[in-house]
């Protein structure tokens, strides 16, 4: 009997040569295993970087503690977590008209309101309620356990000088709108003045990030662990749109869900997605 020595135990040449000659054939070669992945190669040191503009025509600033923190936490989470990205278009116009009708009614204190709330202070209330209602969403992902939250403590990106801070509200799914907005007005002013407390910006189950103020369309921010998601708010605006068959104009603003593809997955995502729109576009639900 002919014993194959291809690929697979198959029969080749060389083994019928060698039966009839009474030998052996010799096994076919095997091919090497393919190498290793490559080392990740590394950055240009500051010096290949310099070269390549004119000397002198840059200033250096050096980096403080806080941008090597960013940078170097916002690397770790590109980089070890699976991102997952969910656009939706939002209508606007519903909100708008009772964000109105709340500041209208807000009560005065020697002739000034005592608060006056935005769209991104019921964009973290509707990210709260949500989660609420899709409790699966938040969650913390560790490498042994899922840690399932019993509330929401949202974070939120503030600007400051040198880079940036997410303070956090918590228990926002507990909380007023107007209570959220002093909140956020309160701890964004000591965020920029660098006297906020670690316990006021530290962990969190999810976070917004709001660039529509500049008036950015859309963006995909990065999820900064331990949260599970970050929602991007982008700028509200009008836009045609077609109701009822017919085109008309209406404020519509793009939201962006990041999520961590380990622990929310694109149906769970979807499904917290649709429930932050359904909130948006029916506003007074937050208020009850």
């Amino acid at each position: 009997m002919i014993k194959g020595s291809g690929p697979h135990g198959r029969i080749v040449q060389s083994d019928v040569e060698a039966a009839k000659s009474g030998g052996t054939a010799k096994a076919a070669p095997v091919h090497a295993a393919a190498p290793a992945a490559a080392a990740q190669i590394a950055a240009p040191s500051d010096e290949q970087v310099k070269k390549l503009f004119e000397p002198g025509s840059y200033e250096e600033v050096p980096h403080d503690g806080m941008r090597k923190t960013i940078a170097r936490r916002l690397s770790e989470a590109k980089h070890t977590i699976p991102h997952f990205y969910l656009s939706a278009d939002v209508e606007l116009d519903a909100l708008m008209k009772l964000r109105a009708e709340v500041n209208k009614a807000a009560p005065e204190r020697d002739g000034k309101p005592l608060y006056k709330v935005s769209v991104n202070d019921f964009v973290i209330k509707a990210l709260a309620m949500a989660l609420m209602r899709v409790p699966e969403a938040n969650v913390t992902w560790t490498e042994n356990t899922m840690l399932k939250h019993k509330h929401a403590d949202v974070g939120v990106a503030v600007s400051i000088p040198g880079g940036l801070i997410t303070p956090i509200v918590r228990k926002a799914e507990l909380k007023t709108i107007s209570a959220i907005s002093t909140e956020m007005k309160d701890m964004a002013a000591r965020a920029r003045a660098r006297k906020l407390k670690p316990e006021e910006y530290e962990g969190g189950t999810t976070a917004v990030s709001n660039l529509g103020m500049f008036g950015v369309k859309d963006f995909a921010a990065i999820v900064n662990p331990p949260h599970a998601s970050i929602l991007a708010v982008g700028a509200g605006e009008q836009r045609a749109v077609v109701k009822g068959g017919a085109i008309v104009a209406a404020t519509v603003m793009t939201l962006t869900l990041s999520t961590d593809h380990r622990a929310v997955d694109g149906a769970l995502g979807a499904e917290l997605m649709s429930a932050i729109r359904q909130l948006i576009e029916n506003p007074m639900g937050m208020l009850v």
